[in-house]
């Protein structure tokens, strides 16, 4: 199977599980903001984005003009944000949480439309 085709699938039905339970039990997005205070969970959530980054990277790297280029993304805003919460965690917390009180639902509508977007690459639901 083509690497950009598995990326996407795994992307795609990450985001939408992920996002689907986030809107179904709203109190997980609270917890989730009170374990960014943690100094413990962000250091773990480092190390899990950090690999994740660079397996992502190193399995697709791709700059292209299509829509391959957003598992690219992905896997290198993974890789700089586990970056940024390892190295400076008392500015990572504070960004989180000043960003996640203003555009959180917005960026949470957005990752599931793009989510829904990858799988549409995989399985080719719509055709257009």
């Amino acid at each position: 199977m083509d690497n950009s085709i598995f990326l996407a699938e795994f992307w795609g039905w990450y985001l939408i599980v992920f996002f689907s339970l986030i809107i179904i039990n709203t109190k997980r997005i609270k917890q989730m903001l009170d374990y960014v205070k943690d100094e413990k969970f962000l250091l773990l959530f480092s190390f899990i984005a950090i690999i994740i980054g660079l397996i992502n990277i190193i399995i697709h790297n791709v700059w292209s003009s299509d829509w391959r280029v957003i598992i690219t993304l992905f896997g290198w805003s993974a890789l700089f944000k586990g970056i940024l919460f390892f190295s400076f965690p008392g500015f990572a917390k504070n960004k989180v949480m000043k960003f996640s009180t203003k555009c959180l639902p917005y960026i949470l509508i957005l990752l599931f439309f793009m989510g829904l977007f990858l799988l549409n690459k995989v399985y080719n639901y719509i055709i257009y």
